[in-house]
Formats: structure tokens, sequence, C-alpha cells
């Protein structure tokens, strides 16, 4: 297999991504309230032994019933960079760096989190799917020769992170959230689980609120520019994806936050 099939989805990835969205099997609820679910996949059987392996970060499922958007909509709020600098309070910089195919780009994007916590970024590879009966984009991490880690940054790492949007309505839709991400750092992994179930319905609600204001926003913001629906629009350079390898998140070392917290103090004491 070339290394060009390796590192782009084929369609058998979204379909087992699909699958992962719909399927209830080994999955467990941890949060039901005002039309948002939250799931946290069960670690598997160990063979023989009857027990559960423990990942180090668990995947995580969120599911939003939206009556007031379209799936149109909704997909197209995902993909606009332009518009989610105006809602996403959190991102430090976002940067689409090329396309790697009619329906692939490799991107950067960098976040605060809470201090004394360092900020966090990451680079992907993201890809998209729209048929007759849903959209679909997943994104995994990768690593591009003119991106590296930075040292005032911590490097996260998405194994797998995607939407599925399913239309219910011509103004309604399904939002599933599903993602399987190591912030990396020194962070204990059980802060890392525990925090993700309390903060994706914080997130779905924000990305919801969003899409309420679209469609105004895109009226009078180059309302017909849609490379993700239109790729001869896009002004993104090639690239060809052989340059990208997987990145892994044992191939990046952890950071000692405790150092940051103690600094942090340092510094608030002066």
């Amino acid at each position: 297999m070339s290394r060009r099939l390796s590192i782009l989805p084929d369609g058998d990835v979204f379909s087992d991504f699909r699958r992962q969205c719909v399927t209830m099997d080994n999955w467990s609820n941890k949060y039901d309230k005002h039309g948002t679910q939250v799931w946290v996949e069960d670690p598997p059987l160990v063979a023989n032994q009857g027990q559960r392996t423990v990942p180090k970060v668990h995947k995580i499922k969120c599911r939003m019933t939206i009556k007031d958007v379209s799936a149109a909509t909704m997909y197209d709020v995902l993909h606009d960079g332009v518009y989610r600098k105006k809602w996403d309070l959190t991102m430090l910089e976002s940067v689409d760096i090329a396309r790697v195919s009619a329906n692939a780009d490799v991107g950067y994007y960098s976040w605060i989190c809470p201090k004394p916590l360092k900020n966090r970024d990451v680079v992907t590879l993201r890809s998209w799917q729209v048929t007759d009966e849903d959209y679909v984009i997943v994104n995994y991490s990768v690593k591009h020769p003119k991106h590296p880690p930075r040292n005032n940054l911590v490097r996260a790492i998405s194994i797998l992170t995607g939407y599925l949007i399913k239309p219910i309505g011509p103004n309604s839709c399904t939002f599933t959230y599903l993602s399987q991400a190591d912030p990396k750092g020194s962070l204990p992994k059980w802060v890392v689980n525990k925090a993700s179930q309390v903060l994706a319905p914080k997130v779905m609600k924000s990305v919801h609120k969003a899409c309420q204001n679209y469609p105004q926003w895109k009226q009078q913001n180059s309302p017909d520019h849609k490379p993700w629906l239109y790729p001869e629009q896009s002004t993104l350079p090639m690239m060809d994806p052989a340059e990208l390898s997987l990145q892994r998140a044992d191939s990046l070392e952890n950071v000692d936050e405790s150092s940051i917290v103690d600094a942090q103090e340092n510094e608030d004491s002066n």
C-alpha cells in the first residue's frame, strides 16, 4: 500500500465512523439533559481474563438534537474558518495550510487552556464526505514538516475526532461529536477523561448558538464562497499527502505542568 493511500481516509474509515456514532453497544451514558447526551466507550475485555483494558484516554460521544438549524447550515459552520474566528472564544490561531485532495486538507489550530496550564495546539488532516443522508467530517493528527511542536505550546493529539450530521427535517438535525484525543502534558488521564464529559455539552451548545447566527452573518460575508462544497473555489496550495505522516501520541514527550503551576504561583505572589 502506498503512503498516499495510508494517510488519506478511505470509504471504510467514513463507514466505521458512522457506525461508531450510531451504535450503543459498549457505550455507557454519562449525561442526558436538555436534548444532549454524552456517552463514553467501555474498554474492551481482555481475552481469557474477563477484565477490561483501560485506555489512556477514553473515546467520548456527544449527541444533540437541534430543532432550529438545518444540517446544511451546521455543516457549513463546522467548515467556515472565517466565521469560527467570530464565535470560538478559546481559539488562539487557526491556519488552513494546504489541500491534499478535493475533500481533504491539513490545518493548524491552537487554543487557550485555563491557567496555569499551557495552551495547546494540533496539526490535523481533515476529510469530509457528503451523501444524500448525512454529512461527515473526520480528522486525526499528522506531522507537517513546516509545523513542528512549539516551545510555548503543548502539542495535543487527535487520535480520531469528527462529526456526523443527519437531517431530520428541513430546519432540524441530529449533531453527533465523537472524539478520542490526548491533550498531552502531565495532566492525569482520569482528570482529562472527567473534564471532557463536562466540557463536551458546553462545546455543543456553543456550536449550536453559532449556527443560529450563521445565516445572517454569511449573507453579508461572501455568501457564495463555500470551498468545502465547491473545491474549485479553494485558494489553498495543493500538497502531496506523502509529505505527511501520522502523529502518534507516544512520539511526543509529556510536559511537566506542575512546574507551570509553581511558576504561575510565584508570578502571582510577586
